[in-house]
């Protein structure tokens, strides 16, 4: 419904410079929250929770490649306002359904554009909307975060590869979006570097701020970077592809030599992504936040019945090491069946090929190695109830994706992990609609590896289960020097706020500080046994991997039991304590079973569980899976037992980069 009453909309006239500067002030819901709008010259804006303030003054424009500038002058034609408040449906995530509401403020400029402001509860968003009747080409957006003080920050670099072409900056273009947080002051970041998103920044009062982007269609993703030494983050994008070749990894990837000078072409009625800022009180708010998913465009599957969540037995990490068979393990069907028999043993839903099953370095997904017969091993899982889903490349499958998709649906293939994009140009993210369109074709679903970060698109496309774009397990397999323990309790405060991670957790070697080492073949986690079984829980992933081999899991029976019985979309969600790099403890309801994860990271904890808050509790007693008594010398010590509910609290006990999941 449309509102203009005085708590939503204030309206300030004031003559500077050229022209009458306008400022407008739009409200949250609960009124904590304040935008300011400011037009005139340039177009800016600036953010306050309370007493706090979260942005500063800071301009956003769009210029297009005929010199015209979007938000410079802002003429104000028209201004709206709307108040909404909804229930968004949500299939596979981690409620059932989300209450939103929000004030918007939508400022028509004269010229055939529009900024829209939302206020959430939980943080602010703004996008640029056009009516130009012809197409446009954006040559560049000015989207500047300003900050009023010099505050610490926690941001992800891009790690910079060498030998690609281009400047500095444009060399980073090029990245897997993998990487841990550095923290730092925002005057003291890496000029030379650019930071991916989500970032996260430290306010006063303890309040914090995740940057980050949502419904990024057909326009190439933001990176930030503060080349000048100021309290801030200014936009930069990758420009548009003008010359790329195959090449990368196995040849499935497309390198570009050389960008345009501008980074995308449009057309001139559209809408363009949200500009996401994403305000906390309390840390535990930012590892259960929906703003993305509100912001993103609505599912266009009409039907969704098809698209089925679980989890999957994957090889790669593990290195395809099977024992105690009388065949070679490796790349081969009775690998794979060996794999399809345990999954089935364990109700897995999914077992997957990861690279190796097509012809090395041909990028052509119709080249099937001799010793794989697919048709074979999707009929040997179908009579187990197990689906196979394909790993493909990139510049494989985006030659004669049709055909593929078409092919592999056909023989009951269920869905595709699709890898090595390593960017996010409009090329790039035109690619990530185009493959989630043409697999909802054919009933198959995604997985997104090698890929940005989450903006929606599994709102919009939800038969997009996963994205990796987070620093995973898989670095355990080549870095000796990474704090994975550390960062699996940051994540969850940033990165997950964009969306569903493909973390690849599950593993039954486990390694405490000291003994830790990275071995491609055998690897290994760091933390303990129980920190593996309780990220099923802490961490989002309709499509949730099981990285160690069938072997170790059959050994392992009773974790492999638990694993397996976890769901991976739930009814209800709700974080009950944490605090970024330290700790998290999160509640997921599933039917009538409730499912608490605890982690911490390297220090010894004892926390107090208060269940009082979790809506229909009643459970007097549950099953834990807590560290034991040596799990700070061997980390994979635990103890299963029967836990009592003493007035609506537990006592739980966590070991140096420890964890517990409890089944109520």
């Amino acid at each position: 419904m449309k509102n203009t009453v005085l708590f939503l909309l204030f309206l300030v006239l004031t003559c500077t410079g050229l022209q009458a500067q306008k400022q407008y002030t739009l409200l949250s819901p609960n009124q904590k929250i304040t935008v300011t709008v400011k037009t005139g010259d340039h177009l800016s804006y600036a953010v306050t929770h309370e007493n706090t303030v979260v942005l500063a003054d800071s301009p956003i424009a769009m210029t297009l490649d005929n010199g015209t500038v979007l938000g410079a002058p802002a003429k104000v034609s028209d201004v709206e306002t709307e108040k909404t408040y909804q229930t968004i449906k949500t299939p596979f995530y981690k409620r059932n359904t989300i209450k939103e509401e929000y004030n918007e403020l939508d400022i028509r400029f004269k010229g055939n554009y529009s900024v829209i402001f939302r206020a959430y509860n939980e943080g602010v968003a703004y996008r640029f909307e056009t009516r130009f009747s012809k197409p446009l080409t954006i040559e560049s957006e000015t989207a500047d975060f300003q900050f009023d003080a010099d505050y610490q920050n926690l941001i992800p670099y891009v790690l910079r590869r060498a030998g690609q072409e281009g400047d500095i900056i444009q060399q980073q273009f090029y990245n897997s979006f993998e990487n841990t947080y550095t923290t730092t002051t925002l005057s003291q970041m890496d000029p030379d570097k650019l930071a991916f998103l989500p970032v996260l920044v430290e306010l006063k009062d303890g309040k914090k701020v995740v940057i980050t982007e949502a419904d990024l269609e057909d326009f190439p993703g933001l990176y930030i970077r503060n080349a000048k030494g100021q309290t801030g983050f200014t936009a930069v994008h990758a420009g548009y592809p003008k010359v790329r070749e195959q090449g990368g990894h196995n040849n499935l990837q497309y390198l570009v030599k050389e960008r345009e000078n501008y980074i995308a072409k449009v057309q001139g009625k559209r809408s363009f992504p949200w500009r996401c800022i994403v305000i906390s009180e309390h840390d535990k708010d930012l590892a259960d936040n929906d703003m993305v998913y509100k912001l993103a465009s609505p599912s266009r599957i009409q039907d969704v019945s098809w698209i089925k969540p679980g989890k999957v037995a994957w090889d790669w990490w593990n290195a395809w090491n099977i024992y105690g068979v009388d065949f070679k393990a490796g790349i081969n069907n009775e690998t794979y069946k060996y794999y399809i028999d345990f999954a089935s043993k364990y109700g897995i839903e999914y077992v997957i090929l990861d690279e190796g099953w097509a012809v090395n370095k041909q990028a052509d997904l119709f080249q099937v190695v001799p010793e794989i017969d697919i048709q074979e091993l999707v009929n040997y899982g179908a009579e187990r109830h197990v689906g196979i889903v394909l790993w493909v490349g990139y510049a494989a499958i985006d030659k004669d994706m049709e055909r593929v998709c078409q092919h592999y649906a056909l023989m009951g293939v269920k869905g595709f992990k699709v890898d090595f994009m390593d960017g996010d140009d409009q090329m790039i993210v035109d690619f990530y609609y185009r493959m989630a369109e043409t697999a909802a074709k054919y009933h198959l679903f995604v997985d997104f590896h090698g890929a940005y970060k989450p903006t929606g698109l599994n709102r919009t496309w939800p038969n997009v289960l996963n994205h990796e774009g987070v620093y995973g397990l898989e670095q355990a397999k080549w870095d000796d020097n990474s704090d994975l323990v550390t960062n699996e309790v940051t994540i969850p405060f940033i990165r997950m706020v964009a969306g569903p991670m493909d973390y690849t957790q599950g593993a039954m070697k486990n390694a405490n500080k000291n003994n830790f080492k990275a071995i491609y073949t055998e690897p290994m986690s760091q933390g303990t046994r129980c920190r593996q079984l309780a990220e099923y829980v802490i961490f989002e992933s309709p499509f949730n991997m099981l990285c160690d081999s069938p072997s170790n899991y059959l050994n392992e029976d009773e974790c492999t039991q638990f694993i397996a019985s976890v769901p991976t979309t739930w009814d209800e969600t709700m974080v009950l304590d944490g605090a970024v790099g330290e700790y998290l403890v999160i509640a997921r309801k599933k039917d009538y079973h409730w499912y608490i994860g605890a982690i911490t990271n390297w220090e010894e904890r004892d926390l107090t569980i208060d269940l009082s808050v979790l809506p229909g509790f009643g459970a007097k007693s549950g099953k834990i899976f807590r560290d034991g008594p040596n799990a700070n010398r061997v980390a994979k010590d635990y103890v299963s037992e029967q836990v009592q509910v003493w007035g609506n609290t537990v006592k739980v006990h966590l070991a140096k980069g420890g964890g517990a999941v409890i089944l109520f």
